[in-house]
Order: C-alpha cells, then structure tokens, then sequence
C-alpha cells in the first residue's frame, strides 16, 4: 500500500495568528532538542503535566522571527527529577553495616553449647539417650565448677600462703597436704609445699606415706640450703624436691639438733628460689608464732590459712592468734586470713559452730570447717582419692579461698 504524504499545512487567512499547534511528537522533538548533546538522562515518563504545557506551547511558522538560541548549559550538573526515587545497592547495604569482629568475638558464628551434666539423675538422662536429652548440670555440679574455676585462675607473679597454729595436733599439716593436692589436680601449674616447721615437721611423710619417704633419699631443707648458690634451674633444683603427683615438696629437718636452726633469713632465701619456679608456694609453719624463722616467713607470705580444733577453745586460740598478728605489724594478714577448723575428734555433734562462727565473725576473710574423715585423722597418708567427698569439697573451698586472696 503506498505511502500517504501529509497534507500541506494550510496557509493563514488574512489577518488570522501566525501560530498554530503542533502534535506530541513535535513537542517531544522540540524539547529533546533543547537538551545538551552531553549527560543524556535515561528517558523517562513525563508527568501529564508535562504532555498538556508541550501542546499547548505555540512553534514559529516560515516567515516568524527566529527564536533565541538556548542557553549554554549550565557546568553545574542537572539535579535528579524529584519524583525519582533512589534505592540503595546491595554493595551500599554491605558498606553501611558494621563489620562483625571475627577475632574478639569468634562466638558470634558458633552455637553455644550446653555443658555437659556429670552424675546424678541429669548424667544418667545424658547418657542413655547419648547426648540427645541435656537437662545442663545441676546447681552442685555449678558450684564445684565455679570453685574449679577459682582455683585453676591464671596469676601474674609468685604467691605464698602460710598455714599456722598455736597448738599441734589441730590438722595444720593434713590441711597443707590436701589444699596443696587439691592446688596441684585444679592448676595448670605445679605448686609447692615447704616444711619450715622446726619440730621435726613430717608434710613429706604425710604426703607420700612413711615408707616411701624413708626409701627416697631423705633430701631435707637443710641441703637444700648447702647447696642454693649452685642451684641455678629447676632441674638443680628438682633434686632436693620429693613428688606426691604434681605436688612438689621441701622436707623438713628430722635432725632435733638442727631442726630449730631455721633462721627467717635462710627461709627468705629459699622463698625467693623457690618464686623463680613456682606461682603458688605453702608454708607449714611449726607451732606458735615466735620461733626463728617465723618473722621471714610473715614477711614473705601473701596471705594466712589459720588451722584451729573444731571447738571453742580452738576458735578461742584462732582468735588470739589473729589478734597478735594484728598488734604486730601484720593487720592486713589477720583481716584477710582463712580460718580452718578441722573435726579431727568427732566432735562436730557436740559443737554450736554458730557459736565459733560468731565468735570469729568480723576478724577474718573466711571461715570453713573440714568434717571428721579417718583419711584425716588417721595421722598417715593423706589422699584425696580416700577423702570422703565433704572433705575434699572443704579443701577446694580452702584452695579457691587462698587463690582469691592472690591479688
């Protein structure tokens, strides 16, 4: 079908405008013209505004005066249409939000787990249904964590405790013996024991057993001060130790000529070896508070565990012994002491320990009451597989209580 020309455009009457209307696409012609050859926008709807003011808007015939030239564009770029909303890229939504800290906090990506029960009613449902079923530990089984915890925390530097009394016989030794084996299971680190007591102190036998002991070569702290200039490595110095699993320890004289000859002077020698090696060091102190070598232990120790008899003249004889602690220069030792009273003679029935409570209340840091236990009382081997599981919960309330004192 051939193609229709246009039909000419009719000349004006006389007299009539000099204008006429054009149709859309003129219009659009018309405006596109008018834009800068550069930065050509997308083409976008006009709003019906837009279309009525384009046929509205008259054009020049043949013969009219030449328009204006436009206007150069301006340098400034042209603003975005109002009605145009912008939306963010995904690239912009990763940019803006904040990076997680991969490093610090790895947990972020992981799901925590729940600890595992350990016997009970809880271990057993754990354990027949294989893992399924984890009712979490039980409040006991959260507090021996929590004392675990204490116990096991990491120090900066070396500390020494010394364990006291005025009277013997009360459980000053079995109580270094057990804390020192609780230290040494709960630790990372091997803590040590000293026996600075001058009466012939027996920590190592309580430790290892008589027999042992007697079989070993009977080293004692006597040699070790012989010989404290050569000693320059723990390996020196593992040769004057005797081992009662990871507890290291330093006997005590057995020679009665000798065994008082323990000045505070040597002791503070030996302190100062032993801090090259160990964080964690006890003390078993002889009996009373004025022998030799007293004042350099007092001098060194970080903080006291106070051994007493579970009664009242026990708590009677605690009580002094803190009072002249304190009216001796040693206040802040007194107010952070950890008094144990030990129920080495089955008396606990007969004994108001609210009563001892009271009577001590407000002059040391801590109280705690070791029960009756044969393994204890005995006067031998001291283990804690044997320990009854109130007795071995009462050392580790004593371990977490001298490490909280590490300050």
């Amino acid at each position: 079908m051939p193609a229709v020309p246009p039909a000419p455009s009719s000349p004006p009457e006389a007299g009539g405008p000099l204008t006429r209307r054009t149709s859309w696409a003129e219009a659009a012609a018309a405006a596109d013209a008018a834009q800068p050859a550069s930065a050509v926008p997308p083409p976008t709807r006009p709003p019906a505004a837009a279309l009525t003011a384009a046929q509205d808007t008259p054009t020049s015939v043949a013969g009219a005066p030449a328009a204006e030239a436009p206007q150069p564009p301006s340098a400034a770029p042209a603003e975005a249409p109002a009605f145009r909303r912008v939306r963010p890229t995904v690239a912009d939504s990763i940019a803006e939000s904040p990076m997680p800290d991969f490093i610090s906090s790895p947990g972020l990506f992981v799901k925590e787990q729940k600890p595992r029960p350990v016997g009970g009613l809880r271990g057993a449902i754990y354990s027949m249904t294989g893992g399924a079923w984890n009712l979490g530990p039980s409040a006991k089984q959260r507090q021996e964590d929590e004392l675990g915890r204490r116990i096991s925390r990491q120090l900066q530097g070396s500390y020494n405790t010394a364990v006291l009394s005025l009277k013997g016989g009360i459980g000053k030794t079995s109580t270094t013996v057990g804390v020192g084996l609780t230290l040494a299971e709960y630790r990372g680190d091997a803590p040590c024991a000293i026996d600075a007591n001058p009466d012939s102190g027996d920590l190592v036998e309580r430790a290892l057993g008589e027999g042992i002991y007697q079989q070993s070569s009977p080293r004692t702290i006597t040699d070790l001060l012989k010989n404290i200039d050569s000693i320059d490595s723990l390996t020196a110095l593992a040769r004057y130790m005797h081992h009662a699993g990871r507890l290291h320890l330093i006997a005590g004289e057995q020679d009665p000529e000798v065994s008082d000859s323990l000045t505070a002077a040597e002791y503070l020698r030996i302190r100062k070896l032993i801090s090259n090696y160990y964080s964690v060091a006890l003390t078993d102190c002889g009996t009373g508070v004025t022998h030799n070598a007293m004042s350099g232990i007092l001098q060194s120790a970080d903080n006291l565990v106070i051994a007493a008899g579970y009664a009242v003249s026990g708590a009677k004889r605690a009580r002094s012994t803190l009072h002249w602690l304190a009216s001796h220069g040693y206040e802040e030792l007194a107010r952070n002491a950890v008094v144990v009273i030990t129920d080495k003679d089955e008396v606990s029935s007969r004994v108001d320990k609210d009563a001892i409570e009271e009577h001590l209340a407000g002059i040391c840091r801590e109280l705690i009451a070791v029960p009756h236990d044969r393994g204890v009382a005995d006067g031998d081997l001291v283990t804690l597989d044997v320990l009854k599981p109130e007795t071995r919960r009462a050392y580790k309330e004593i371990a977490a209580a001298i490490v909280d004192g590490y300050r």
